[in-house]
């Protein structure tokens, strides 16, 4: 069984960035796709960014595009979330998923998960 393992998290200020790393140990799924969603305060969890590994295809949510970068290291079957121009808005609980087939920006699509990594961003 695969196991992911989010890191990075932490305290910046409005403006500020974050490189949220997700590594996945276990089982090797190079070709797989992995994604990182994220659970604002009081709300339900929300797609951010997807990577297929096979195809090399990236998917962005629209809260994200523009400020977010995907990316990828293929030999280590992780993912990383280069974060920029964070607002507080952007505060949340950053968490993987992976799953063996094609990518969605759905929580429901995914079966494997971390334990997430949370974000706090400051005015």
């Amino acid at each position: 069984q695969v196991q992911l393992m989010e890191s990075g998290g932490g305290s910046v200020q409005a403006g500020g960035s974050l490189r949220l790393t997700c590594a996945a140990s276990g089982h090797t799924y190079s070709g797989n796709c992995m994604a990182w969603f994220r659970q604002l305060p009081g709300k339900e969890r929300e797609g951010g960014a997807s990577f297929s590994f096979g195809a090399s295809i990236t998917e962005y949510a629209d809260s994200v595009k523009g400020r977010f970068t995907i990316l990828h290291n293929t030999s280590k079957n992780a993912v990383y979330l280069q974060m920029t121009s964070l607002n507080p808005e952007d505060t949340a609980m950053y968490s993987c998923a992976a799953r063996s087939s094609t990518c969605y920006l759905a929580c429901s699509w995914y079966n494997i998960w971390g334990q997430g990594t949370q974000v706090t961003v400051s005015s």
